[in-house]
């Protein structure tokens, strides 16, 4: 996914986040929602990873259920709002944490590795250059045996998208569950496809307009 910017991917999103008083909903992703729901059902939370983590409502939801998380993001002004906002929800600290990383590079040291029961990635699209398909292959590397890797996509853009995001859009189309799963070529032999759909939500964009939009999912378990 490129376009034409002067800015990193990190400086792009960082931007972004510096100035807007709040980027997200607050909301958790109802896809995660629901598969998380059906992950722990007879079972405890374990450990989840979320990329792309913005500003922390799906990483405190999960942490709210039970899960141990870490959230990951470009900007330093996310975390730290996810941060913040972590602690307002009451939530013990030790339950969540968010770390500033350039996903475009290795993830870092700092995060076990084969360790997380979840790996979660919702919406991690971009207008300017950032190495999806890569991160994604280096998160499901993270991915402890028995564990699942979620990947919640766009299916088109919304239509209260701006300009440049319909652009980059018809330039650089969403990838189908199917497309997605190719593009990652896991080893079939330590990978199972659980889901490969697309799911249609009812959601109200910035100004209070209704729309139905299709999400792709993909749900990965590693064997």
């Amino acid at each position: 996914m490129v376009a034409e910017s002067p800015l990193s991917p990190a400086d792009y999103w960082e931007d972004r986040y510096a100035t807007s008083e709040r980027v997200w909903s607050g909301r958790v992703n109802r896809v995660l929602a629901d598969i998380a729901d059906s992950l722990t059902a007879g079972r405890a939370p374990g450990r989840a990873l979320d990329l792309g983590c913005g500003e922390g409502a799906d990483a405190i939801w999960l942490a709210t259920i039970g899960w141990d998380v870490t959230g990951v993001d470009l900007s330093a002004t996310a975390v730290r709002r996810a941060t913040e906002a972590a602690r307002a929800s009451g939530l013990d600290v030790s339950r969540v944490r968010f770390v500033a990383a350039d996903l475009s590079d290795p993830l870092p040291a700092t995060l076990p590795h084969d360790a997380y029961d979840l790996v979660t990635a919702s919406f991690l699209h971009s207008t300017v250059e950032l190495p999806r398909t890569d991160i994604l292959r280096r998160a499901a590397a993270l991915v402890a045996p028995g564990g699942h890797l979620l990947i919640t996509s766009h299916a088109a853009a919304p239509p209260w998208a701006g300009a440049e995001h319909r652009a980059h859009a018809a330039q650089h189309p969403f990838l189908t569950p199917d497309e997605e799963i190719a593009e990652l070529a896991l080893d079939p032999e330590q990978w199972e496809t659980v889901a490969a759909e697309t799911r249609t939500r009812e959601a109200v964009g910035p100004d209070g307009e209704p729309a139905t939009l299709d999400d792709g999912v993909v749900l990965l378990r590693r064997r």
